[in-house]
C-alpha cells in the first residue's frame, strides 16, 4: 500500500510541480549524445529537480518485489519517446526503442519505517538505449538535494537510520562504479535492463497504464503478475522463487555474469537441480563454507544458498554487489522455502 501511495503522489508532483531546472521535458539531444551529461538535469527527466517530481512524458512506476539494496528506497520512472512503444514480450525484458530511459533514484529516511519521512535521494542511475545498444550512467545527488553529478568511479556514503525492523543502522552504502554495472546487467557481451518484465510489473493495472500512455504495444488480456514475496497468503514456493528471480537471476542465467555457476535462478526455470536442489557447486571454495550442495531439501542449514545470502564478507556473500548488511525478511523466506522441501 505505502508504495502505491507513493506512485500515486508521483503523478500528482508531475501534474503540479512548478517550472524548475529540468522543467523543459526530456532533451533527446543529450539523451541519444555519445558521452553522458555532467549533471542529471541536463536530461530534462524531471519537471523538478528538487521534488524528484518527472517531466512530462516521464512515468513512474514500481516492481511488485523490489531488488534488496542495504533498505534503500526506491523511484522509478520510464522514458520512451514520443510516437514509439516499448513491445511486449511474455517472459523477457520488454523490447524498448532507441531513445528509451531506465530511471532508478536510491534513497533514504531518518527511520527506514516511514521511508517517504524527511527522505534523502543518494544515487539515480540511467539506462539509455543508444543506437548502438544500452549504456549505465551513475549520477551522485549533491547535499542540497538540487543535482546530481555524474560519478563514473563510484564512491561510498556513510548513512545513518533506522532499519525497518527499528534497530539503529549504520551503512557504508556503496555506489557501483560505471563498470560494475555490467555485472548485473550483463547479457552476453551487452547490457539490458533487469527489472521492466511483464510478471515484475504486472500488478495494480500498472502495464494498462503503460499502454494508456503509449508507451507499451501488444499487452495481451489477463496478464497475471509473480506474487509479493512476503504475503504469507500466497504460495510459499512461488514467492521464494519471486525473490530469487529478483534478487538473482539477472547474473545467474545462462548469458549472466554468473553463468559459469550453472545456477539459473529466474522463476521460469523448472529444472529442479538448475536452481540449486541437490546440486553441488561448480568450484568449491570458501565461498561454500564446507557445504556441500547449494540447496539441500529440508535443510536451510546446510544450503550453500543460504549460507552465502547470510554472508557480510567479500567473496562469500551473494548478491556480490548492492548491499552490506542481510535482509531478515529474505533470509526468513528462503530457509522457510528449504525446509518447506520434500526430502527422498
Amino acid at each position: 500500500m505505502r508504495r502505491l501511495v507513493l506512485l500515486a503522489s508521483l503523478f500528482l508532483l508531475a501534474a503540479c510541480a512548478p517550472a524548475g531546472k529540468g522543467a523543459r521535458g526530456p532533451d533527446m539531444g543529450v539523451i541519444l549524445a555519445d558521452d553522458p551529461a555532467p549533471s542529471l538535469s541536463d536530461y530534462g527527466l524531471f519537471a523538478d529537480m528538487a521534488t524528484g517530481a518527472p517531466a512530462p512524458g516521464v512515468l513512474p512506476y514500481d516492481l511488485i518485489n523490489p531488488l534488496f539494496t542495504d533498505h534503500a528506497a526506491k523511484h522509478r520512472f520510464v522514458f520512451v519517446p514520443g510516437g514509439q512503444t516499448a513491445a511486449y514480450r511474455e517472459t523477457e525484458v520488454f523490447d524498448f526503442p532507441v531513445g528509451s530511459v531506465l530511471v532508478k533514484t536510491f534513497a533514504f529516511a531518518p527511520d527506514m519505517r516511514a521511508p517517504e519521512d524527511g527522505q534523502w535521494r543518494v544515487e539515480t542511475r540511467l539506462l539509455i538505449h543508444k543506437a548502438g545498444g544500452w549504456a549505465a550512467y551513475p549520477y551522485v545527488w549533491n547535499a542540497a538535494q538540487t543535482e546530481a553529478v555524474y560519478s563514473p568511479a563510484g564512491q561510498r556514503i556513510g548513512i545513518e537510520t533506522i532499519s525497518p525492523d527499528g534497530a539503529p543502522l549504520q551503512l557504508r552504502y556503496a555506489m557501483p562504479n560505471q563498470n560494475q554495472c555490467k555485472t548485473c546487467h550483463q547479457t552476453g557481451k551487452d547490457i539490458a535492463p533487469i527489472g521492466p518484465k511483464a510478471r515484475h510489473l504486472a500488478h495494480e493495472g500498472q502495464l494498462a497504464r503503460w499502454e494508456a500512455a503509449g508507451i507499451l504495444s501488444g499487452l495481451p488480456e489477463g496478464v497475471a503478475g509473480e506474487p509479493y514475496a512476503f504475503d504469507p497468503s500466497a504460495p510459499l514456493d512461488l514467492r521464494a522463487r519471486a525473490w530469487l528471480d529478483v534478487n538473482c537471476a539477472h547474473c545467474h542465467k545462462a548469458d549472466g555474469s554468473a553463468s559459469n555457476s550453472g545456477l539459473w535462478l529466474s522463476s521460469t526455470e523448472t529444472g529442479p537441480a538448475r536452481i540449486g536442489i541437490l546440486k553441488h557447486p561448480v568450484a568449491a571454495g570458501r565461498g561454500s563454507g564446507g557445504l556441500k550442495q547449494v540447496i539441500v531439501p529440508g535443510d536451510p542449514d546446510a544450503s550453500i544458498l543460504l549460507y552465502r545470502m547470510a554472508s557480510t564478507e567479500p567473496g562469500v556473500a551473494m548478491p556480490e554487489l548492492g548491499r552490506s548488511v542481510t535482509d531478515p525478511d529474505s533470509l526468513a523466506l528462503i530457509r522457510e522455502w528449504i525446509a518447506a522441501m520434500e526430502t527422498e
